[in-house]
């Protein structure tokens, strides 16, 4: 199961080259992920009650074509592995007036407990609302 949300950048996202700066692509990154999360049940009060929670422990991003002032993203992630205490989530970002892929990454995420500040077995509940997906 993946998951879309369309983003469209605002004033302060755009760098002084006139187009979206790569940090904005890693917020975008982190949104689409939070939004998946949040549509399937598992919002910050949710991972909060279960006592841990899902922090990035690394990114992977190759920017591959600009995005100007007005130009509307579609953003879509998937979760592609997940094993023991991680998860693979990768993620795709299209402009929609041309569905050119202008960033994709990969993002190693880890469950951790949020009393002991140590990762964590991911749960069943959690692992069954993130269904694997090779490729989207």
């Amino acid at each position: 199961m993946s998951h879309t949300i369309e983003l469209e950048p605002a004033p302060g996202d755009i760098d002084d080259l006139g187009h979206v700066s790569n940090l904005v692509y890693v917020r975008w990154i982190l949104e689409v992920a939070l939004a998946h999360s949040d549509a399937v049940g598992w919002d910050n009060a949710a991972y909060r009650r279960l006592g841990a929670i899902w922090v990035v422990r690394r990114h992977e991003i190759d920017y591959l074509s600009s995005v100007l002032p007005g130009q509307r993203v579609a953003v879509t992630t998937w979760v592609e592995a997940v094993k023991g205490v991680s998860s693979i989530r990768r993620t795709s970002m299209r402009r929609r007036e041309d569905n050119v892929e202008v960033c994709r990454g990969s993002s190693t995420w880890a469950f951790i407990d949020l009393t002991t500040g140590k990762p964590r077995k991911i749960s069943d509940d959690v692992r069954s609302a993130f269904p694997v997906v090779a490729s989207a």
